[in-house]
């Protein structure tokens, strides 16, 4: 039996509507304890999914708001229990003491992620829908929230699923020929499942290859701005955020140490540096800025070099390109394109994959530096959305399952015996289940719902 627990959903921030959870066995008759409809009908008569109208009571009893109701009765909810609703107006107060009417009630605290984690446990997710659930909250992008609900709607449970039924219908036929020999079974003939695990190894290995990309919807590129001072390094940050985040002046060395946000640009999120700027100093404190601009360029996937198109290339403009150099994407951002312009581009051009003409002052070209990044991380051989593999844990599953599946393969190329290859088969299955949660340690699936907010 399912203890009743119960959340805000929605946080305790103002807003105009604020919704409590609730998910057990008893939370239709625990709900009908504070929620009075103005119809005079009780809850626990009410039908599935239709919104009632009606008083919440606090734990004495009297009138606290005017709400909306809702209950679904196992197995047809989120949880595959007996659930309810509470739709409020959004006041902190009024949810919490609404709450603390359904712990007066009968129900308890719900813990960081139990609604979603009832719901694996009673089959209504797999653990890759699941785990998309907080994806989709955590979104920052439109492609990372695009993925999360292409998982949600089971894509990569449809893939894997797959993979998965065929190998038990290998590992089965084996097992069946073994067990029962004088049946009338059509022979094991290994060569016969050459197809299958060869299909199995390309589909893993085209999932295992998404995970580089999941990897950038999710946590974004590591990137730098790197440049001499004065170059317009700052402007160019609050350019591209669109608010004054750094202090720009004329005085060079203003920005001493490294400012770091997160923006979007060509649709890709960056979690982006400004760094002080790149010159020789006696002043031990622009030393230490200098220092770290110079570990941020190298700890960066994406450089964006930052030159005065006004003057000439100088020595520390040469030191910025060696710095960019060191990441494995670069663009050279040639700013103060509303003034005359004396640089020249083509040792820039020469140095960097991409080069961009851009006045941040004025906010103009940044659209190409948009253009720019867009196609730099832009793959057009992408799977399609919710086919793309977003935390080290699903990667390591399907590195192991793809493992097994080639020392299956290779086990059937050197003409083992039909146990050896069956016995890798049956790693990658276990792999696969790890993947989906058919076969999954509590400890691991403890770790992932403490991902998960309150309330889901």
């Amino acid at each position: 039996m399912a203890d009743t627990i119960a959340a805000i959903a929605t946080g305790n921030q103002l807003a105009a509507i604020g919704i409590i959870r609730l998910s057990g066995d008893d939370c239709i008759d625990i709900v009908s304890r504070v929620f009075r409809p103005f119809s005079g009908l009780d809850m626990k008569n009410a039908p599935d999914r239709k919104l009632v109208y009606g008083s919440l009571l606090d734990r004495e009893g009297k009138v606290l708001d005017i709400c909306l109701c809702t209950i679904s009765r196992a197995p047809h909810s989120y949880t595959g229990e007996n659930t309810a609703e509470l739709h409020c107006h959004g006041s902190p107060v009024v949810l919490r003491s609404g709450l603390e009417a359904l712990f007066a009630a009968g129900a308890r605290q719900a813990k960081a992620g139990e609604f979603t984690k009832r719901a694996f446990l009673n089959g209504r997710l797999d653990l890759t829908q699941a785990e998309a659930v907080v994806d989709l909250i955590n979104a920052e992008t439109v492609e990372a929230a695009r993925n999360a609900a292409g998982q949600l709607g089971g894509a990569i449970f449809r893939k894997i699923d797959g993979i998965y039924s065929s190998l038990v219908d290998i590992t089965s036929h084996y097992h069946a020929v073994l067990d029962y020999p004088d049946e009338d079974i059509e022979p094991f003939e290994l060569e016969n499942y050459s197809g299958t695990l060869r299909a199995a190894r390309d589909e893993l290995k085209k999932l295992l290859d998404s995970f580089e990309r999941g990897r950038i919807m999710q946590h974004g590129v590591k990137a730098a701005i790197v440049g001499r001072p004065n170059a317009g390094k700052s402007s160019l940050l609050n350019g591209l955020l669109g608010y004054e985040r750094a202090i720009v002046t004329d005085i060079p060395g203003t920005t001493r140490d490294t400012i770091e946000e997160r923006i979007q640009l060509g649709g890709v999120l960056l979690r982006l540096t400004d760094t002080a700027g790149l010159h020789d100093t006696e002043d031990p404190v622009e030393r230490i800025g200098v220092d770290r601009a110079r570990s941020a360029a190298r700890e960066s996937e994406l450089v964006l070099a930052v030159f005065d198109g006004s003057e000439l290339l100088t020595a520390e403009d040469l030191e910025a390109i060696e710095a960019a150099k060191e990441a494995k994407r670069s663009i050279a951002v040639i700013n103060k394109c509303d003034l005359p312009q004396r640089l020249d581009s083509r040792v820039l051009e020469e140095n960097f994959q991409v080069v961009c003409r851009v006045s941040a002052l004025d906010r103009t070209g940044l659209d190409r530096l948009d253009m720019a990044v867009a196609e730099m991380f832009h793959d057009t051989e992408a799977p399609p959305a919710g086919e793309i593999l977003t935390n080290s844990r699903q990667a390591d599953a399907v590195g192991r399952a793809l493992a097994s599946i080639e020392g299956a393969i290779a086990a059937m190329e050197q003409g083992y015996t039909p146990d050896a290859v069956l016995t890798e088969a049956e790693n990658a299955m276990y792999a696969l289940g790890e993947l989906t949660g058919k076969t999954l340690r509590e400890d691991v699936t403890s770790r992932i719902f403490e991902r998960f907010c309150v309330g889901k």
